[in-house]
């Protein structure tokens, strides 16, 4: 027995040891295309346009992890690659339907100079050709030529200035929008990277929210390569498709979206710097639905992954056995490594589902029913799907996980919300999502048919769907009826991603079972006449990774995305110098020098950070003191005073207004008894 418990811990050990959890929707996700940034997909977005909704908006984005100050050669889309966005509608056709080729050029202007911008002209001057197909890739059509893509944001000199474009940044952002007479709406160019994750705990084993210290967006601050496309509907239907739909769920207004990068199959160094290139075009990256190729497919798969189609992919038994069967599944058990990762305490997999119904690795989830006539007419069914969804034992997720990846869920039972079932998951509920197409594997699919969420709605939420069905079970609005209604969030994730969803957490709850109990395969605490929201569902419920928004404020027209950080901003390095405000306020508050810190008397935090227009102060007080709270910039000199009173121990709360301050970095200093404890650094975003 103890040389058992010997290899069970050594086991756990050794998956943990190799526990590839890279959480940044493809931000280096695979080892080649690591070693080539400018051909690396980060993420793709389709949504229907809040603004506009006779169009859907893609956004595709590449070259992860830009810094704002990362000059003199900065990052620019690069020659050679083919930037496409593949559109499959019609499942009747194998393969793409509607193909976007984007391939950019680009020039020096001035090569006598070591600046990226000077007097006009730019380093490189970026411009691009688009391409479309509407027969599958057979033949294309060109769009766009010379089109222009502005400069990174590199500062207010190259940028503003008369020695630099004498322009404003908005302005070249306006320029490079382009309405094309078939109806596109086209932006290539830099954009602040509107991915949100704690990169920082996810790579850390899991520790997603982190359980010792606040958690941190790892992806703040960085700017990526964006190419957004905003198509009218009519534009992305297949042929024959009627121009108004049927209802709010018709599977003629189903799209399948991916984006990829391909490069010449041969690249030779030549002298003096010149490379050629030759051979067949060969995939290099894509990206479909979000965080695939970093938390579903292990590292020793993830190049091949990435140099495959949707359509090949869907055909690969062992790829599937990694939605079947998922890794992050081990963690989310106590029966196998779930103590090994706390930070997913809340997250447990049902292993006794009505009492009947086992989705841990390994068993056979609904598999056992095959056959069953209660499954007559359901997508269940052979007769209906086949063996699509049930196609064997041991692939407990291939109701769940597998189609929500490589399907779509059609408007069938099982797949309606559990509202009007009366306790029986496969009877016919409240429909829900159809965004049903199986011909290819991982991409975003979105029924363009399902109304916008506006984005100002109070029931506007990036939990997606998760918060729709949360509203379709819990909210006397829409669980009085068993009929179709459009609920809040129906148009997110994963129906397709607005820029706004949170897919860290919906992605990991989806693993935890919240779908399955959305449709009435409740968690295992559930007795039987008793309410659904059992404690195991409220703990996946409020789940959350830490971070749940952006740094940045999205516009609310096209391109969406927000303006990319400038290189002389907050985001263009860290601030030095911090201990100088320190012993100014010191000295104007009259308390001791640095030498008198007291740490441990009075801490301070501040959320968020960094700020726009608010933040909150929380203080703990250790003992009895005078407290004194002020703001500061980094000269010393004094903008606010927060607090200056007697304060028992305990805990304090203070919101800051710092709306009519300049963006810039500013502290928070903490006098207690005349001694600085303290200086808080807190950063100013921009409105």
């Amino acid at each position: 027995m103890k040389y058992l418990a010997k290899i069970i811990i050594a086991t756990a050990l050794f998956v943990l040891m190799t526990f590839q959890f890279a959480v940044a929707s493809s931000h280096r996700e695979a080892p080649l295309i690591a070693d080539d940034p400018l051909a690396d997909n980060t993420d793709v977005y389709a949504f229907r346009s809040p603004d506009n909704p006779n169009t859907i908006t893609i956004i595709a984005n590449y070259v992860p992890l830009q810094l704002p100050q990362g000059g003199p050669n900065y990052y620019f889309f690069g020659e050679n690659i083919r930037y496409e966005i593949h559109i499959d509608n019609n499942i009747a056709t194998p393969g793409d339907d509607i193909i976007y080729r984007f391939t950019f050029k680009n020039v020096y202007e001035d090569p006598t100079t070591f600046f990226s911008v000077r007097l006009g002209l730019r380093n490189n001057r970026t411009t691009y050709t688009l391409e479309r197909s509407t027969d599958g890739g057979a033949t294309f059509q060109t769009l766009v030529q010379d089109g222009f893509v502005p400069p990174p944001n590199i500062g207010k000199r190259s940028i503003e200035s008369p020695v630099g474009l004498n322009t404003t940044y908005d302005a070249l952002i306006n320029k490079a929008i382009r309405t094309l007479p078939t109806g596109e709406k086209i932006y290539c160019g830099s954009a602040d990277d509107p991915f949100f994750v704690d990169l920082g705990g996810a790579f850390d084993l899991g520790d997603l929210p982190r359980q010792n210290g606040k958690p941190r967006d790892g992806v703040a601050c960085f700017n990526t390569s964006t190419i957004a496309i905003q198509v009218p509907i009519a534009n992305l239907l297949k042929a024959g498709a009627p121009l108004q739909p049927t209802s709010i769920l018709d599977a003629d207004y189903v799209i399948g979206v991916w984006a990829s990068a391909s490069r010449p199959a041969t690249r030779t160094l030549k002298k003096y710097g010149q490379i050629e290139t030759s051979g067949d075009w060969v995939q290099v990256s894509r990206l479909g639905m979000p965080l695939t190729n970093e938390v579903v497919i292990p590292i020793g798969w993830k190049d091949l992954w990435n140099s495959l189609s949707p359509y090949v992919e869907i055909n690969d038994q062992n790829l599937d056995g990694f939605f079947y069967n998922p890794e992050l599944a081990l963690y989310m058990d106590d029966s196998l490594f779930g103590a090994a990762v706390p930070a997913f305490a809340k997250l447990r997999i049902q292993r006794n589902a009505l009492g009947a119904f086992d989705f841990g690795n390994g068993n056979d989830g609904l598999f056992g029913l095959k056959g069953n006539p209660a499954l007559a007419g359901t997508a269940l069914d052979d007769a209906v799907f086949g063996t699509l969804l049930l196609p064997g034992p041991a692939k407990p997720r291939s109701v769940d996980l597998w189609p929500i990846f490589h399907t779509g869920v059609p408007n069938l039972a099982p797949y309606q919300l559990a509202t009007g079932k009366n306790g029986n998951p496969l009877a016919p509920g409240k429909p829900f999502i159809n965004n049903f197409l199986p011909n290819g594997g991982d991409m975003l699919r979105l029924n363009m048919a399902v109304p916008v969420t506006p984005r100002n709605d109070p029931s506007f939420s990036s939990l997606g769907l998760i918060q729709a069905a949360v509203l379709g079970l819990t909210d006397p609005t829409y669980n009085a009826t068993a009929d179709l209604q459009f609920i809040p969030n129906m148009d997110g994730f994963p129906n397709g991603r607005r820029l706004e969803d949170d897919v860290t957490r919906i992605e990991l709850q989806a693993v935890s079972g919240i779908a399955l109990a959305a449709i009435g395969l409740w968690y295992d605490d559930f007795v039987p006449g008793g309410s659904p929201v059992t404690q195991q569902l409220l703990n996946v419920l409020t789940y959350t990774t830490g971070i749940d928004t952006n740094d940045a404020p999205f516009k609310t027209s096209f391109p969406y995305v927000a303006t990319p950080w400038p290189g002389d901003g907050d985001c263009g390095g860290t601030l030095t110098d911090d201990a100088r405000p320190v012993k100014q306020v010191a000295d104007v508050r009259g308390g001791s020098s640095l030498l008198g810190l007291q740490p441990a008397q009075a801490v301070m935090s501040s959320s968020p950070n960094p700020f726009r227009e608010n933040t909150t102060l929380s203080l703990h007080v250790a003992t009895p003191a005078k407290i004194q709270v002020v703001i500061h910039d980094v000269n010393g000199r004094l903008v606010r005073t927060v607090l200056n009173e007697q304060k028992a121990a305990g805990d304090y709360k203070f919101d800051v207004s710092m709306s009519n301050l300049p963006t810039g970095q500013y502290f928070a200093s903490v006098v207690a008894n005349g001694k600085v404890v303290q200086a808080l650094k807190l950063s100013k975003a921009r409105e």
